[in-house]
């Protein structure tokens, strides 16, 4: 199987829309956790969902559940990190 067939737009979407859902879900879980002072996903787990593509459902979980908002690390971080991807992707397939 060729990587072009793979990598085919309707394939990212999905991919996006999958990471997205699972790392609001896992902000979710991790907020759950806290509220019941057990063991807590590790912050740089939380960070790498959001490098893996899921920036929206980090940024959407973390102020739906109000998780990680007094922490600059998350509030600024996971917008820097989707704004380096969008233009990534700018910079790949429209220039």
């Amino acid at each position: 199987m060729k990587l072009e067939e793979i990598f085919t737009i309707q394939n990212i979407i999905i991919y996006l829309v999958v990471i997205n859902l699972i790392t609001f879900l896992v902000m979710w879980l991790d907020k759950r956790k806290a509220k019941k002072g057990r063991w807590r996903i590790p912050e740089n787990t939380l960070l790498l969902f959001v490098l893996l593509g899921g920036g929206i459902g980090g940024i959407v979980g973390m102020y739906v559940f109000h998780h990680k908002t007094q922490k600059a690390k998350f509030v600024i971080g996971f917008p820097v990190i989707l704004i380096c991807e969008i233009l990534i992707v700018i910079a790949t397939f429209v220039l």
